[in-house]
């Protein structure tokens, strides 16, 4: 059994990562750390989880593990590991931001991987440490892929996603309160949100002189998780080569899904798939994807990278299905 620890265990991406581990077949949670629920059962914070353990939070990280997630919100993973003193055998799976870029991933003799499996199976497969992509940079990334691959992004790409409020942490504020954010709708970070960059970084191992603009709006939504996202830019390509680019790219990619139909959320949520859809007008091609942020967003797809670096099936403990009503 791979015996895994949680840093920063009482936020929404280490509960999802809970439920998934307690239903792995090959993994034991040793501990989830939490500076201020230690002691305290997990279900006091994760209240779906009664009945299915009786786990209490630990006030102290415990060395002797395999991987340990860190779920700790974007800039503490450095403290953390300035802090603690972790064994170089422990594999660490970060779900921040601190270690995703080419220039931060090295810290304190670790070197982090950047773990989007559709992009880097083959390195995650033998990396001892991952940087676990953004929820909105997952989304669009995959979005983006194969055309990229194809040197078909020559033009300025506009992209629209709106996401769920777990997308902002369970943390309380002004814009996640429920009398704000219910019956509403708003735009944030327009033109300058933080995964912009981190998009632009992957699409140019594939596309080297890619030099496009990336125009994304990002939005709130007045539910609670999920992200769609609508890509379009101008290209010659008809819509059936892009469509056979997009089955080339994804074909042994079990989690990533084209849909001959239009998208909802629904399809998606309480699952670990990304699906995607196609539409050619007037010369410009719409791509469309929807993802859990919680899930292929952050937890899901973090499990999916630990199946990946331990020789585990890519699936294993992630066949979950959608809650559509």
């Amino acid at each position: 059994m791979i015996k895994v620890g949680i840093v920063g265990g009482s936020g929404y991406t280490a509960g999802e990562l809970i439920r998934l581990l307690l239903n792995h077949p090959k993994t034991n949670i040793d501990f989830v750390y939490s500076t201020s629920k230690g002691g305290e059962p997990v279900t006091s914070v994760h209240k779906d989880l009664l009945g299915e353990t009786d786990l209490r939070f630990s006030s102290k990280i415990v060395s002797d593990v395999d991987v340990i997630f860190l779920c700790t919100g974007h800039g503490n993973s450095t403290d953390f590991l300035t802090e603690n003193r972790i064994p170089a055998e422990t594999n660490i799976i970060d779900l921040s931001r601190d270690f995703r870029f080419t220039d931060s991933s090295s810290f304190n003799g670790r070197t982090f991987s950047y773990g989007l499996p559709e992009l880097y199976k083959d390195k995650i497969a033998q990396a001892e440490n991952i940087a676990n992509p953004g929820c909105f940079a997952t989304a669009i990334q995959l979005t983006l892929l194969p055309l990229a691959q194809a040197s078909a992004l020559e033009n300025d790409l506009h992209i629209h996603g709106i996401t769920g409020s777990t997308g902002a942490g369970s943390s309380l504020s002004n814009t996640t309160h429920f009398t704000w954010r219910n019956n509403n709708v708003s735009i944030y970070k327009g033109l300058r949100h933080q995964h912009v960059k981190e998009i632009r970084q992957s699409l140019r191992q594939l596309s080297p002189d890619f030099d496009s603009e990336l125009n994304f709006i990002p939005v709130r939504g007045n539910f609670t998780r999920g992200i769609l996202v609508s890509a379009y830019t101008e290209t010659a390509l008809s819509l059936e080569r892009a469509q056979s680019l997009f089955e080339e790219f994804y074909c042994n990619d079990p989690f990533v899904h084209l849909s001959p139909k239009p998208l909802y959320l629904k399809q998606v949520v309480n699952t670990n798939k990304c699906l995607i859809h196609l539409e050619k007008k007037d010369g410009k091609l719409l791509v469309t994807s929807t993802i859990d942020n919680l899930l292929k967003g952050a937890s899901g797809q973090a499990l999916q990278n630990m199946n990946l670096m331990f020789g585990l099936s890519e699936t294993a403990g992630l066949h979950l299905k959608p809650t559509h009503f």
